[in-house]
């Protein structure tokens, strides 16, 4: 698309201005602005404009997030919205704050600034148990502490909901095990398990923990910490396949962690770009994954191209 890409702001006060509808339409009337092109206004179906006060919003919210460790900013100042039934990807170089984001997100970790809320609720307003019923985390390090069995594993993440268990628990079990692959581990020791099986045996525990929606009707989230980095070609597709259809059919909002930025292109409704914990850049993949951004973000080269399907993909090369 010909025109100027106008992203996120470094400086907190920009971040206000961006989402501000006579700021943007000042700029417009600019003799030298060009066309101006907003990128957390896509106009795609699954990518709908941020709203102005997203305190309001419904799905899962960061409003001003900072965090900090000793004199290091992890995260300065991000904003995200992420509706239910979605599939949203942070993206981003080694450190650039991902992870700490993700477990903000999942009311894991504080921030020391701004909040998180799900469906306008904070997320520190919620009871350990309450919160474990509506949003399941699968973090990067899938080892366990005791030589459990792939399917008792599983079944940890029925405890939530041990004192109003479902119907039917068991079915449960077996059908988060059939998402994911992994019935036919089911008796084997997960410490006997390869790093990618061992993956896997996570995803369908977040999965059970998830798998019914609550008799309220709340919300559900999954949020997956480079939930592919052990798994190979085949399980990379297959896993992101498996929650965007989640999403879709259940109407669970999914947030992963993610390092190739072609596999966010195929299965993600819109991404965050954060680099040194600055968000850079938000909205629908195939807009905001530009050369320019990838060459300032990454360092990198990149080619646009389309699949036989037509899916943007992106041909990456060292920068000279």
């Amino acid at each position: 698309m010909n025109g100027t890409l106008v992203e996120q702001s470094e400086a907190p006060a920009m971040n206000a201005r961006l989402r501000d509808p006579q700021w943007r339409q000042a700029w417009a009337g600019q003799t030298d602005a060009g066309s101006l092109y907003w990128v957390d206004s896509v106009p795609c179906a699954a990518d709908e404009a941020m709203v102005p006060d997203v305190g309001m919003a419904g799905g899962l919210v960061a409003q001003g997030v900072c965090v900090t460790a000793g004199n290091a900013l992890l995260v300065h100042d991000v904003d995200l919205h992420l509706p239910a039934g979605e599939v949203g990807v942070l993206l981003g170089p080694n450190g650039a704050g991902k992870s700490t984001l993700l477990s903000v997100l999942s009311g894991l970790k504080r921030p020391q600034a701004g909040r998180v809320l799900i469906d306008g609720q904070p997320v520190t307003a919620l009871s350990a148990g309450a919160l474990a019923r509506r949003r399941a985390m699968l973090a990067q390090d899938t080892s366990v502490a005791f030589d459990f069995k792939v399917r008792e594993l599983v079944e940890l993440g029925r405890f939530p909901h041990r004192l109003h268990p479902s119907r039917d628990e068991s079915d449960i079990v077996n059908q988060a095990m059939a998402c994911a692959d992994v019935t036919h581990l089911a008796d084997r020791q997960v410490q006997g398990l390869s790093g990618g099986e061992r993956a896997r045996v996570q995803l369908a525990r977040a999965l059970a923990q998830v798998w019914e929606a609550p008799a309220d009707d709340a919300s559900r989230w999954l949020l997956l910490d480079e939930p592919t980095a052990a798994l190979d070609l085949r399980h990379q597709h297959e896993t992101l396949a498996t929650v965007r259809r989640w999403a879709r059919e259940q109407g669970t909002g999914v947030l992963a962690v993610l390092h190739d930025l072609n596999l966010a292109l195929r299965y993600a409704d819109r991404v965050w770009v954060l680099d040194h914990g600055r968000l850079q850049a938000a909205g629908h993949p195939a807009k905001v994954l530009r050369p320019d951004l990838l060459h300032r973000v990454w360092q990198v080269r990149a080619h646009p191209v389309r699949d036989a399907e037509g899916c943007p993909q992106l041909l990456v090369g060292v920068s000279a």
